[in-house]
């Protein structure tokens, strides 16, 4: 650990307040457990609790080439949580991008420019002769790609946390970005995987299930590192019910008969395989939201752009059904109330 890196931790260690964070995971887990009487559940730190040392501002492409610099990156954001007096439960991860997944099936990374400040991604394959050959292969090498930095991060966010106590017993160090079933596949394979779903649907279900596997065994290795809270878990200092946050960004681009069939069973698996948890996606969801809203184990959702969406059959297929939403705008959320629509004190807003 460099000097940077302990000044900084110790600063946190000492401003981090265990009545405070007890209260703020109390609220969340009284929310996650129906509890809250409110029409929007936003929680807040009682003051804000600025730093007393300078935290140095990290870069993207730095933390991915050094674990002191990840570790530096990722407590910064608890820092500034307890400087702004948010209501996010503080929390990091092993910040390597979307596809430490794909990865893993010896795609080529592609790092994007220091300038840029954003995660890597890779390049797809877009060729099915190399898919048939990773299916054959079975679940691949869990250390490929980012996949054993990822490992020895989260062996060091867990001896960090015995370092420092209060930051071991009030920091959620949350699984790394898995993505879900079909985001994995449609990274590995390319954008042709809309066309193969149609025209070899056998072969994009072999990878689809191949994808679970590799998922599955690669989730119970973290486990063993950083094991999931029995009660609930944090992600993006968003407490939900259950141990993982999927995302279906790809959902996007199919119907919900399509969803039913190429998403949802595998989704299931991996809900059903770590007892549940919550979904993120991007873009348009509401044409498939009632065959997602069916998944058993689905505890909340997260949606970044209600704006592209129909609002009234979101809240039908969640909040009406006791699916929260995490971090749902508030111009969204009050909206509805302005509207007379009932959020039942299932909608989070920051």
């Amino acid at each position: 650990m460099n000097d940077i890196l302990k000044r900084c931790l110790d600063d946190l260690e000492a401003r981090i307040d265990p009545q405070e964070e007890d209260a703020i995971l109390q609220a969340w887990r009284d929310f996650s457990e129906n509890r809250f009487r409110g029409d929007i559940f936003s929680p807040r730190r009682s003051q804000p609790n600025p730093p007393q040392v300078e935290w140095p501002h990290v870069s993207v492409n730095a933390a991915l080439a050094d674990f002191d610099a990840m570790a530096l990156q990722q407590f910064g954001g608890c820092s500034q949580a307890l400087a702004e007096g948010s209501g996010l439960l503080l929390s990091v991860r092993c910040n390597y991008g979307s596809s430490i997944a794909p990865l893993l099936f010896g795609v080529e990374v592609f790092v994007m420019d220091e300038e840029l400040e954003t995660l890597p991604t890779s390049r797809p394959l877009n060729d099915k002769a190399a898919i048939r050959r990773l299916i054959a292969a079975g679940v691949p090498d869990l250390r490929t790609g980012y996949g054993a930095q990822v490992l020895e991060m989260g062996q060091r966010f867990v001896e960090i946390g015995r370092q420092y106590p209060k930051i071991g017993k009030h920091v959620f160090i949350y699984h790394p970005d898995l993505q879900g079933p079909m985001d994995i596949c449609e990274v590995i394979w390319g954008s042709t995987i809309f066309y193969a779903v149609r025209d070899e649907p056998t072969l994009v279900k072999d990878l689809l299930e191949l994808v679970v596997q590799t998922y599955i065994a690669f989730m119970r290795e973290w486990e063993k590192i950083v094991p999931f809270r029995p009660d609930g878990n944090a992600h993006w200092g968003l407490y939900h019910k259950g141990k993982i946050m999927l995302r279906d960004d790809s959902a996007m681009n199919f119907s919900q008969r399509m969803f039913r069939e190429f998403i949802g069973p595998y989704d299931q698996q991996l809900l059903d395989e770590f007892g549940g948890g919550a979904i993120h996606f991007c873009g348009k969801g509401d044409h498939y939201i009632a065959a997602m809203s069916e998944l058993r184990g689905l505890y909340a959702i997260n949606l970044s752009q209600p704006e592209l969406n129909d609002m009234e059959k979101i809240f039908r297929h969640t909040v009406d059904k006791g699916i929260k939403l995490l971090n749902l705008t508030r111009d969204a959320a009050e909206a509805a109330l302005a509207r007379g629509r009932a959020l039942h004190g299932q909608v989070h807003c920051a």
